[in-house]
């Protein structure tokens, strides 16, 4: 939790001290200008600004929960690219505007002032609304990027309390702070921080269909790294870093963050501009030696005017440099025997020969026009307060996308479907409301076929969540499955008319009980076959004949590659088999680096026989002991279809990228392995495949054959073409390729998931 509080920290953190010193200035410059009576329409326009930003960040949220899985990834990815652009906005935008910061919000205050209580209301409206839009909107995205909000709204609230501080006691003179430089290193902790946001959105952005290549993976350090360690979630909720990551999420991430961190630096040198002595001095060259010192003087006295910014408290008048403020010198003391302020304005009007200026005159009052009731003075801000969160609830309670009149089904465990009448043909969308006392799973069916035309999972007591369908002419029926209940059938409907519509048959345990029995026969003879391969490896090494090691060892890598060992399928043995160099502290010398990849190691880079003769006989004990205890393995049947999608993304990942060579270059090798264990568990899933989509079946089984056609193209006499050897355009079709192949296997998990409807 306090992982994912950072970077809201820091968005509170400054913004807050953005928005803080915003409002000090407006409230310095009325009390200057001895408008105090003007203070509570100031703080009318902030309040109004925060209600905006509370309500904007609520519309946010319950109009990302009220989309399908799909739309919210792709809400919540245009989100985190918009509010990626605002940061980085805001960051330049502070760094650039600094310095002129409070001369421009007095001109406003100024002008206001002279329009009317209104014009006031709305300039400091608009001075604070906009941090406040940009706030709501990163804090919404870090706290969906954290896949939380308590974390990040403790971490936003803690900073917003900070900045309150700061702000108060730098209005007070009570405390300094080089401004400047905090909000350099702010800016550059967010520019970090904001890259990490851009990649999150761009991996939405791919998992909602908007982008390409979300199978095409980068790096994947799953297998490599504990996912609950403390650096490990530390990495994700500071800087958005996931342990696999897509190379768009990686070349949109480096590219922002060299781009932007460089621009941001190369901003900060510009700005470093010469003293006004300095300016005083290169313009004297220009102008008589008569004039000198009197230009010095003006140059200073313009200085000092234009930097300074008056605040009165409690009557007292001390003095503070705007640019102390903002660009990080000290402000001086406050004088301790500073006079009150009408003494001050006495001895300037004395001085002058004229007489002070009464109150009367400093701010002249109208009277009201007629004789009416006073409008009370809470209305003005009760209203402005109120008025965005009754529109907030407005957009959320009408701008959800079912319709107006959606009727509600009632679920509970002994009653499903009540309220259900016939439906119009269409998209319709049902409020199913869970009225009993457990969670339920709930399908509209085919009670004929036992077809799947929509379905919610999970269902809680007490909820009520809307299922879309699209209904064609046929019968229907609503079937609910109460966890660790018997599944109540509704009585059916019939609905006339109508176009045709498209339904999943649902697969059961007992239908992919067939397929499991015979992918696991044919795991257990690969195995066999694996098992007297490996022994003549170690037999090989064991008699110092290292030629015909290195063609066992590929012969035995090849077979276990073919057997779908993705993914922790055969649990703990598969990192001694065939683990990986990835996350060992010694890398290839690593004590605990064994299995394949280490006699691999070893074999093509001068190990001697003797030196790989212990890892050898390693490698074929624990083949004898996954030969042994993968009968008793607990497989889940549901598993099976993921295997034919998660098979080849590691070969994506880990094959065609090299990452995995430790010099025999047989990573196409391993690839053609990978596609025959694919092939294979696609053949046992054929029945079920085809009768629910053939079309689908069609498109792998042309993809299948492309893949295998380039794989085949790198392979003459005997030897494999080591990846980094393709020449780059078979390497972009063989990536490629692998990508759309992945892109057609992506909908079998769904297509034969199991339903308990059936």
């Amino acid at each position: 939790m306090w992982d994912d509080a950072f970077p809201s920290f820091l968005i509170g953190l400054r913004e807050g001290l953005e928005g803080g010193l915003i409002v000090s200035i407006l409230v310095a410059t009325l009390v200057r200008a001895g408008a105090k009576s003007r203070l509570p329409q100031v703080w009318t326009g902030v309040l109004a600004a925060i209600a905006v930003a509370m309500s904007f960040g609520a519309v946010l949220t319950f109009t990302a929960a009220s989309l399908s899985a799909t739309a919210q990834e792709a809400f919540g990815g245009t989100l985190s690219v918009i509010a990626v652009a605002f940061v980085t906005a805001m960051v330049f935008w502070m760094r650039r505007s600094a310095r002129s910061l409070s001369g421009e919000i007095k001109e406003k205050v100024t002008g206001a002032l002279a329009m009317g209580s209104g014009m006031l209301i709305v300039t400091s409206f608009l001075a604070v609304g906009r941090e406040g839009l940009e706030t709501a909107l990163f804090l919404w995205t870090t706290a969906r990027a954290a896949g939380e909000s308590v974390g990040p709204m403790i971490g936003a609230g803690i900073g917003l309390v900070i900045a309150a501080g700061l702000c108060w006691g730098l209005y007070r003179r009570v405390l300094k702070i080089n401004l400047t430089k905090f909000f350099t290193a702010t800016g550059a902790v967010l520019i970090v921080i904001a890259a990490g946001v851009l990649g999150y959105g761009l991996r939405d952005l791919q998992e909602g269909g908007v982008l390409p290549g979300k199978a095409a993976f980068a790096f994947d350090l799953g297998q490599s790294i504990d996912p609950n360690a403390w650096y490990t979630t530390l990495v994700q909720g500071v800087f958005n870093l996931m342990p696999a990551m897509t190379w768009l999420q990686v070349i949109g991430y480096a590219a922002y963050l060299v781009i932007v961190m460089t621009l941001f630096v190369r901003g900060i040198r510009a700005t470093a501009k010469p003293a006004p002595a300095q300016r005083v001095a290169e313009d004297k060259a220009d102008k008589p030696a008569a004039v000198d010192a009197a230009a010095v003087k003006a140059a200073e006295a313009a200085e000092a005017a234009e930097e300074k910014v008056v605040v009165e408290k409690d009557g007292a008048v001390a003095e503070a440099s705007a640019e102390g403020l903002v660009d990080g010198t000290d402000a001086p003391e406050p004088d301790s025997e500073s006079k009150p302020a009408s003494e001050s304005a006495s001895e300037s009007a004395s001085e002058s020969g004229s007489e002070p200026a009464s109150p009367a005159d400093a701010e002249p009052v109208a009277a009201p026009a007629g004789g009416g009731r006073k409008r009370p003075a809470w209305l003005l801000p009760v209203a402005v307060v109120a008025v965005p969160a009754v529109v907030a609830g407005g957009i959320v309670a009408f701008g959800k996308s079912k319709p107006a009149g959606a009727p509600t089904i009632a679920v509970s465990e002994k009653e499903c479907g009540k309220g259900f009448t016939p439906p119009k043909p269409g998209r319709q969308t049902f409020q199913m409301q869970n009225t009993g006392d457990k969670t339920s799973e709930v399908y509209l069916v085919d009670p004929a076929t036992n077809a799947v035309y929509g379905e919610i999972e999970g269902l809680a007591p007490g909820t009520t969540r809307d299922l879309v369908a699209t209904i064609a002419g046929g019968s229907y029926a609503w079937r609910c499955v109460p966890t660790g209940g018997k599944p109540v059938t509704s009585a059916a409907v019939q609905v006339s008319g109508g176009g045709g519509t498209k339904a999943v048959i649902p697969v059961s345990e007992e239908d992919l009980a067939g397929p499991l029995r015979a992918y696991k026969q044919y795991v257990d003879q690969g195995l066999a076959t694996l098992t007297g391969q490996t022994q003549k490896l170690s037999d090989d090494l064991a008699g110092g004949d290292l030629d015909s090691a290195r063609t066992d060892w590929l012969t035995a890598h090849r077979t276990y590659s073919s057997l779908g060992a993705a993914y922790g399928t055969f649990e703990d043995f598969d990192k001694k088999i065939n683990g990986r160099v990835d996350g060992l502290p010694g890398g290839v010398h690593d004590k605990d680096f064994a299995g394949f990849h280490r006699i691999e190691y070893g074999l093509w880079h001068g190990a001697s026989a003797d030196e790989l003769s212990g890892p050898a006989q390693q490698l074929h004990d624990d083949v004898v002991g996954l030969r042994k205890a993968f009968p008793t393995q607990d497989f889940d049947p549901g598993d099976l279809p993921l295997r034919t999608h998660e098979i080849l993304e590691n070969t994506l990942q880990f094959e065609l990228t090299g990452d995995t060579d430790q010099g025999s270059g047989s990573n196409l090798a391993t690839a053609d392995a990978n596609l025959t264990g694919t092939r294979e568990l696609l053949d046992v899933l054929r029945p079920l495949i085809a009768k629910r989509e053939p079309q689908l079946l069609t498109s792998i089984e042309s993809d299948i054959a492309r893949m295998q056609k380039l794989l085949d193209d790198a392979h003459h006499d005997g030897t494999w073409t080591p990846v980094e050897k393709l020449d780059a355009t078979a390497r972009q079709r063989l990536n490629g390729i692998t990508g759309q192949l992945l892109e057609h296997l992506a909908p079998v998990p769904d297509l034969l998931e199991i339903r308990k409807s059936a």
